[in-house]
């Protein structure tokens, strides 16, 4: 969801060109709190990280219970972290408004993600402002509604979600569009890209798949070509506002990008561009989205999981990561805040010595760390190396430029 509260640092100014990281340190809260309200969903999302279903859980967090546990996401502090009701489809709970409404009286910043169904109507959407709510996620997996209907698996979505967009803004919420890129939609980027530009957003999100739930029969990109995509979208960043989940080493691209326009080196003189990259870059300037005003790039934000981030499940599980589905305690018989700061999963994934492979030899180590998520999903060990990168460890040539941006 959006972020774009303050998040300089308490300590020390952050270096020029540095990455963002939380006002407050990621080890006593967090920066963003997702709450899965429901698993029930009438759409059949290919990449599906819940594996929704039509129905809902009689297991599912009571009103009371939900209630609960935003008390404990305020008791945090002063700013609260954000709060972000997700699913399945939010609007398949009843309470929904009611929980959004006392989530605000709480004091939290709150957001919600539904899904493109026929519940996502401007009156559905006006309830959730009156309730509070400051923004909404919609997601957009492809440029033209036929194939963004067959990545979601109902007829129609895409005209909601267009429609739901439109009036979103118009009724004053803040819009992230979040677009989750396989290699079926690659080709995608940049027209999705223009579409966030001509339309307005807050963020435009760009989720990279890990192989879990309904994903798992996905063809996610392969290394070479997530460092294609993640080098676009640092080209893009100049006209949309774009952040990355699940592809930390974005972190990584925006530093050396960064460092290299400071010396006026080109990116392709030292840096692995692939086929993907040129050809999807040719698009963009085919588009003229490169011309369009320029705005101020956008650094990502140091979160990921456990470490700024925390996922509650319908069940109450708390996880690190709505994509790493290895629970640390259940908030029905634990304060979140003692499983966010004492849990050893938590405490394990905020120290950047357990990492094993190249991301543990790796100069980034520190503002990157890889997705623990994908390493999870693919090897069985969540400290294993990032399996979506290509970069080889100590092969950046600006050592010292790069000492002045990353903390030791």
């Amino acid at each position: 969801m959006p972020q774009n509260r303050g998040a300089g640092g308490s300590g020390p100014a952050r270096p020029q060109g540095a990455v963002r990281i939380p006002r407050h340190d990621a080890s006593d809260r967090p920066f963003i709190v997702i709450w899965e309200a429901t698993q029930a969903c009438p759409l059949a999302c290919r990449h599906c990280r819940a594996s929704a279903r039509p129905w809902r859980d009689v297991g599912e967090l009571s009103t009371d219970q939900a209630t609960e546990l935003m008390v404990q996401v305020a008791a945090f502090g002063e700013p609260p972290p954000l709060f972000v009701i997700t699913g399945g489809d939010p609007f398949q709970r009843p309470d929904l408004m009611r929980l959004v409404r006392r989530g605000t009286e709480l004091g939290l910043p709150m957001s919600v993600s539904p899904s493109g169904t026929p519940t996502l109507t401007r009156p559905a959407l006006a309830a959730l402002h009156e309730a509070g709510a400051r923004a909404v996620s919609l997601s957009l997996d492809a440029a033209a509604p036929a194939t963004h209907d067959a990545f979601r698996g109902v007829d129609g979505v895409y005209a909601v979600t267009t429609r739901a967009w439109r009036d979103a803004i118009d009724l004053g919420l803040k819009v992230q569009i979040n677009t989750t890129v396989t290699r079926d939609n690659v080709a995608d980027l940049p027209r999705i890209a223009a579409q966030v530009r001509d339309r307005g957003a807050l963020l435009w999100s760009v989720f990279f798949l890990v192989p879990t739930g309904r994903g798992r029969r996905l063809h996610e990109l392969d290394a070479q070509q997530t460092e294609d995509v993640l080098h676009l979208l640092y080209d893009i960043g100049l006209t949309v506002p774009v952040k990355t989940t699940e592809a930390h080493h974005f972190r990584r691209v925006y530093l050396q990008r960064t460092i290299l326009e400071r010396r006026g080196v080109a990116a392709g003189q030292v840096l692995n561009l692939g086929p993907l990259y040129h050809r999807l870059r040719r698009e963009l300037d085919e588009l003229g989205l490169l011309r369009a005003a320029r705005r101020a790039r956008r650094p990502p934000l140091q979160v990921s999981a456990g470490n700024g981030f925390v996922f509650v499940s319908h069940r109450g599980d708390v996880h690190p990561s709505g994509f790493l589905p290895v629970a640390a305690g259940n908030v029905r018989h634990q304060r979140l805040a003692d499983i966010y700061r004492t849990a050893p999963m938590f405490t394990a994934l905020r120290d950047p010595g357990r990492l094993g492979g190249r991301c543990g030899a790796c100069e980034f180590r520190t503002v990157c760390g890889g997705s623990r998520a994908r390493a999870y999903a693919v090897t069985a060990d969540m400290y294993a190396e990032e399996p979506a990168c290509v970069y080889q460890p100590g092969s950046f040539p600006f050592p010292d430029d790069l000492a002045a941006l990353v903390p030791a």
